[in-house]
């Protein structure tokens, strides 16, 4: 058995969702990509995948089996690189992860350039509203909101203000008590994004003060999309919360008000950010040397449009 090419189906397999999906994409008949996994979970001596006909899922042996294959796979691919000396070539699938809103309006269009700037480059796009293990995910790269705290990996930062700000239609803040400050919310309907708080918001706690104020409500509205929250607000439903990148489009036009504007929390910083060893990686180093300048032109714009209607 080939192990290398047994893991290689495992990896295809998990990705497509499917055994037939890893035929299609490795250009193998279905019965030889279920011979190989056979022959893994054989040598291995345990179920890694639960599969039917139409659909698979990883067995708890199989995740942790699949973070160290991909771990595997990334440190040869760098080995190979190196042993043939080709740091100066890119060339190979770059897996890059963003959350969703942020990877569509911003980081894909570069993406765009950069594969036309390099032909010999592949990108796997993943849009995920979620935390990504870059290392158990066989994730080469993600663009990342918040201050770091995992010392092993290698961050570029391209963006520095990226403000949670509050915003409203026109309409609702006329026919609403005026907002002078965080505790003035709690006579105001709240649309509520799952990710900023469900029933509570944390705010500056000014020049005077020290400690942060919570205010705490009760949702008209709960969402699990941006785009939701977006558009309820400018229905005029109510206040919410969220990045100021997310409104930018809708405050330049007139359709949301951002208020609060000196209560906000302090602003988050935003970062590429790769496992130790993949910055070696050409494909890798040339993503992030091309990526990088046009991030940070991209996101300074979409603050400076939405600061420069505050009110």
């Amino acid at each position: 058995m080939d192990q290398i090419d047994s893991i290689k189906v495992f990896l295809a397999a998990i990705d497509e969702g499917s055994l037939a999906g890893a035929a299609r994409r490795l250009n193998r008949s279905p019965t030889a990509v279920s011979r190989a996994l056979n022959a893994l979970e054989s040598h291995v001596g345990a179920d890694l995948l639960y599969r039917t006909t139409r659909s698979l899922r990883l067995s708890e042996t199989g995740e942790h089996y699949a973070a160290a294959c991909r771990r595997i796979l990334a440190d040869l691919e760098e080995a190979e690189m190196v042993a043939g000396g080709e740091r100066s070539a890119p060339r190979g699938t770059v897996t890059i992860s963003a959350p969703p809103f942020l990877g569509e309006e911003v980081l894909r269009p570069i993406i765009d350039e950069f594969l036309k700037e390099f032909p010999t480059v592949s990108v796997q796009f993943l849009m995920l509203d979620r935390f990504v293990n870059l290392v158990e995910e066989g994730v080469d790269l993600a663009l990342r909101i918040g201050e770091l705290s995992d010392s092993s990996n290698v961050a570029t930062k391209v963006g520095t203000a990226v403000r949670r700000v509050v915003t409203a239609s026109p309409d609702y803040l006329q026919r609403n008590p005026r907002i002078h400050e965080p505790k003035d919310l709690e006579k105001h309907q709240i649309i509520a994004f799952s990710h900023f708080g469900l029933n509570a918001w944390t705010f500056s706690p000014g020049q005077t003060g020290k400690i942060p104020k919570t205010i705490s409500f009760t949702p008209r509205i709960i969402v699990n999309s941006i785009r939701a929250a977006v558009g309820s607000a400018v229905a005029g439903l109510g206040l919410t919360r969220l990045y100021s990148y997310h409104v930018a489009r809708q405050v330049s036009a007139g359709q949301l008000k951002i208020v609060l504007v000196d209560a906000e929390a302090p602003p988050l910083p935003v970062h590429l950010i790769a496992p130790h060893g993949r910055m070696a990686v050409p494909k890798v180093r040339a993503f992030v040397d091309f990526a990088a300048p046009r991030l940070r032109a991209s996101l300074a714009k979409l603050e400076k449009d939405a600061r420069s209607l505050d009110i």
